[in-house]
């Protein structure tokens, strides 16, 4: 029972950091409001993580890594085609950051562009965040028909697309160019397939 309870203390904590890394940034989540957030007890942070904000940090990555993955693999059960999938992908994310009043961005590009050059910890949770991502990318349009290096190319380039899309669509405040990147990638996947046929 004690462990079940400190596994959601544990887990409020991951869920709280990586929702104010979307609104403030790594460095506005400071861990006081992390706690709070959480609606856990101030000496929860620091047993549950010894090794401070970047550790918890670590965690909240993670978790929004597995959540975009399960997007992915949600859309890819739903999609005929990759570029389908991506099109799904892509609608969720503009109706995430429209809800949010372009509050909400993705925390892996957030802890990426503030801490890669400080914490090689953080880095590296980035990193395998978006190869999280790329792999299943990859994987699909191999099982439809582009060969594994071709497959990986494009998968980097679909996943950067999107992130660069988001970015674009906060600075913006508006959904526009995450539309135009549904578009290009319909573009570009159609391209590939005639090139690969």
């Amino acid at each position: 029972m004690v462990g079940t309870k400190g596994a959601k203390t544990s887990s409020r904590l991951a869920e709280s950091m990586l929702e104010l890394i979307q609104r403030h940034g790594y460095s506005g989540a400071a861990l006081n409001a992390v706690v709070e957030h959480a609606g856990a007890p101030k000496g929860s942070l620091y047993f549950h993580f010894p090794e401070g904000k970047e550790a918890l940090g670590e965690k909240a990555v993670e978790l929004a890594a597995a959540r975009f993955g399960s997007l992915v693999a949600d859309s890819a059960l739903e999609a005929a085609t990759p570029g389908e999938v991506l099109r799904r992908v892509i609608d969720e994310l503009a109706g995430m950051l429209d809800d949010s009043g372009f509050q909400l961005g993705c925390p892996v590009s957030v802890v990426t562009l503030e801490m890669g050059a400080q914490s090689e910890r953080l880095r590296d949770a980035c990193a395998n965040a978006f190869e999280s991502w790329i792999v299943p990318v990859s994987e699909m349009l191999i099982a439809h028909g582009r060969p594994r290096l071709t497959a990986r190319a494009l998968a980097t380039a679909l996943v950067s697309m999107v992130e660069g899309a988001v970015i674009v669509s906060r600075a913006q405040r508006s959904i526009e160019p995450l539309h135009c990147a549904a578009q290009a990638i319909a573009v570009l996947l159609e391209q590939d397939r005639e090139v690969s046929a």
